[in-house]
Formats: C-alpha cells, sequence, structure tokens
C-alpha cells in the first residue's frame, strides 16, 4: 500500500493509457465519420480552385446528388427521352413516403428527389449496364454492390452504401458533364443540364442537386447533406459541391438546409 501511495501520479498514468488502448479501435473506426464539412469551388473550364474549405477529399454517399449521373444513364440509355418523358404514375410497391406518392417525369424527379423514379430506372436498365456505366464515368469508388450480403445494389448501392464519392471527385464530375466529355451523347449532356433545378444566389445563376442520408454505421448515425452543381455570372462558370456532416441526426433532411447555406454563402466566396 506503501508504495502505490507513493506513485500517484504513475498508476494515474498506467490506467490512462490502458484505458486509450482499450478504446483506441472504436476511436479509429468513428473517426472518418466525425465532423465533416467541405466546400469547394473550381473555374468550370480550367479546374482551377477558387475556393476550399474543410475536409474534401473523404468519401461518403453521394444520396440523390447521384439523381445526375443517373440522368446522364437515362438519356443515353434511351430509358429517358426528354424532360417530361417518360411520366410514370407510382405504384404500392414502390413502398415510397407519402409525399412521392404521384406521378413523375424527368424535371419532377430531379425537383422533388422522388427515390422510386431512380430505382425504376435502375431496375429497367439492369445490373450489367449500370455497372458499366458507373465504371465508365469513373464516378468515386465506383462500387455498385450494395449492402454486403443484400443483393441490394440496384435500389440502394447509392444510398448510404456501397458507393462513395468526395467532393472533389463531384466537382471533376461535374466539369466533365458541362464540357460534354462524359462517355455519353450529346443529347445526354443537353438533357441533364436541362433538368436540374435552378437557384439565384445573388447575381449568380445556379443549378444543382441536393442530397440527405443518415450515415447508419455511425453510432449516432450522423446525418448527412449535399449540395453539388454549376453556377454562371457574366459569362463566368464555376462548378461547386459542399458536404456537410453533422455530429448528430436532425429530423428534416440535410440536403435543403445545406443547399440555402451554400446560396447564401456563394456571393461572398467568389467575388
Amino acid at each position: 500500500m506503501r508504495r502505490i501511495e507513493t506513485h500517484p501520479f504513475i498508476i494515474a498514468a498506467v490506467l490512462f493509457l490502458l484505458a486509450w488502448y482499450l478504446g483506441f479501435p472504436m476511436r479509429a473506426q468513428s473517426a472518418p465519420l466525425g465532423d465533416v464539412e467541405c466546400t469547394v469551388i473550381q473555374d468550370a473550364a480550367s479546374g482551377e480552385t477558387l475556393y476550399q474549405n474543410g475536409v474534401c477529399d473523404q468519401r461518403v454517399s453521394p444520396a440523390s446528388t447521384f439523381k445526375v449521373p443517373l440522368a446522364l444513364i437515362g438519356y443515353d440509355s434511351g430509358i429517358l427521352t426528354d424532360a417530361h418523358t417518360p411520366s410514370w404514375d407510382y405504384k404500392p410497391e414502390f413502398k415510397a413516403v407519402k409525399r412521392d406518392h404521384k406521378t413523375v417525369d424527368p424535371v419532377i424527379w430531379e425537383r422533388d428527389s422522388i427515390v422510386w423514379y431512380s430505382r425504376e430506372l435502375v431496375r429497367r436498365l439492369g445490373a450489367k449496364s449500370f455497372a458499366g456505366y458507373i465504371s465508365k464515368f469513373g464516378y468515386g469508388n465506383m462500387d455498385v454492390s450494395g449492402d454486403a450480403g443484400k443483393d441490394n445494389g440496384l435500389t440502394q448501392s447509392w444510398i448510404n452504401s456501397s458507393l462513395q464519392i468526395s467532393p472533389v471527385e463531384q466537382t471533376e464530375f461535374l466539369r466533365q458533364l458541362l464540357a460534354g466529355k462524359m462517355p455519353v451523347t450529346a443529347k445526354s449532356h443537353e438533357m441533364t443540364r436541362a433538368i436540374l433545378p435552378s437557384f439565384q444566389a445573388g447575381d449568380w445563376t445556379v443549378q444543382g442537386k441536393t442530397g440527405s442520408t443518415r450515415l447508419d454505421n455511425s453510432k449516432d448515425k450522423r446525418s448527412l447533406g449535399w449540395f453539388v452543381g454549376w453556377a454562371e455570372r457574366g459569362g463566368r462558370r464555376i462548378v461547386f459541391a459542399r458536404l456537410v456532416v453533422d455530429t448528430k441526426p436532425i429530423d428534416t433532411p440535410k440536403g435543403p438546409a445545406t443547399r440555402a447555406a451554400f446560396l447564401k454563402d456563394l456571393p461572398q466566396l467568389v467575388k
């Protein structure tokens, strides 16, 4: 007892190191899913980075921003033909949230971020063609296998599953889309650019897509929000990606809030 009392700091240090060691695997596993916030803005033509802040090279689920490459795929494959064709009616087997129980065309699909329309498009495309397009696009990690052992790549791979992409990869993809350099037809480029929703940010005209999901593999199911797209002002064109991962979940989708914040910030970020 006497020896223990004479070395309290040594005992405390040993206990601290032991606790740190035993707890380290949990921290190492959860650290990549901690607070993440990135904004990256590039010149669309040259690729010059005009503004970058935060962690921008970490891959996460694309969520509904994946509707941008899906539009390219849909038009190139002939499943989509124009801004309002095809128009598909909702069916009970789609098991969508109530707000999505409606007839949907490509414009409504992108504007209202309708998941069942994405899934129906990919189902009609087929797994082999789907994987082939994502590989040709070089989109993120190109993994459309879905959740391990669940055979759900066609319906789930881009929603908090196997497919992941970083903000800097998002902007590179968007630059290729705007330049008409993706491995699809000219019409596919044109129609995809045409159906994305438009917004104003000061004197910038913005087109872009939100994305929202929960990081279910994190301990507290953090909320993820994306806003990616491009903006034009006076003949100048930029591409951007903003990603926010909250420390804890929220009750509403994170994408719209991420979009609103970016639209407010843009005029101050690029003069």
